[in-house]
């Protein structure tokens, strides 16, 4: 295909194909004229990629340019690409410079990883950049005074399990690696909003199931 219906069947305008192109996003198509170049569905497919780590995940330009790189390393197995591609989304703030209060959350969320069995979350824990944001947060909720201790964590962790393995089944409807890929960076972006939404309605339905009833009655 050329161009232009690569443009059109990606939904993508040419002159941002062209900036893919240039910035070495998107590999060049073959050659047929001097000014022409034909594209096809490997080409489709990675701009589909491009487009869920930048347009929809925020990724900065540079950094889609690694993921991408790294994704093309035959030396790495799958699970390694799908952390590669999800790692590099944004992953909140960064440490706010507290270091007791960072230095105990750490232990922390060490202990929390232990307890629950999630070694490969321990081994990983210092490439990890939700293993940092993690720790970020549990500072946060201790600076604060708020509960944050293990068994305090644990819900939500078990939680986050069951959310995982969801989603790992809805990547997995997806055929070829490139697609699972993809959907990783697609689906972590676009459903995290839909778990914040879904949280707050259940807060909702549970604090009327405790309080409303009894308001009523009073």
């Amino acid at each position: 295909m050329r161009l232009a219906e690569l443009s059109r069947r990606s939904k993508i305008p040419t002159a941002t194909i062209k900036y893919y192109l240039r910035e070495g996003l998107l590999p060049p198509g073959r050659r047929v004229t001097a000014t022409q170049a034909e594209y096809d569905d490997a080409h489709l497919q990675r701009l589909r990629l491009v487009r869920a780590l930048i347009q929809v995940g925020g990724v900065p330009v540079a950094s889609a340019r690694e993921v991408l790189t790294a994704l093309e390393d035959d030396s790495l197995d799958h699970n390694s690409r799908l952390g590669t591609a999800v790692w590099a989304l944004p992953h909140g703030p960064e440490p706010s410079g507290d270091e007791v209060f960072q230095e105990r959350a750490g232990r922390t969320v060490d202990a929390l990883l232990a307890r629950l069995g999630w070694d490969s979350a321990r081994e990983y824990a210092a490439e990890s950049p939700a293993h940092r944001m993690l720790v970020t947060a549990v500072a946060a909720l201790a600076r604060l005074g708020y509960p944050c201790a293990v068994e305090d964590l644990a819900p939500y962790a078990r939680a986050g399990h069951q959310l995982a393995v969801t989603d790992l089944d809805l990547i997995e409807r997806y055929d070829s690696a490139d697609e699972q890929l993809e959907a990783a960076v697609a689906l972590t972006v676009l459903y995290e909003p839909v778990l914040l939404a879904l949280r707050r309605i259940a807060q909702a339905q549970e604090s009327h199931r405790r309080y409303g009833q009894r308001s009523t009655e009073e």
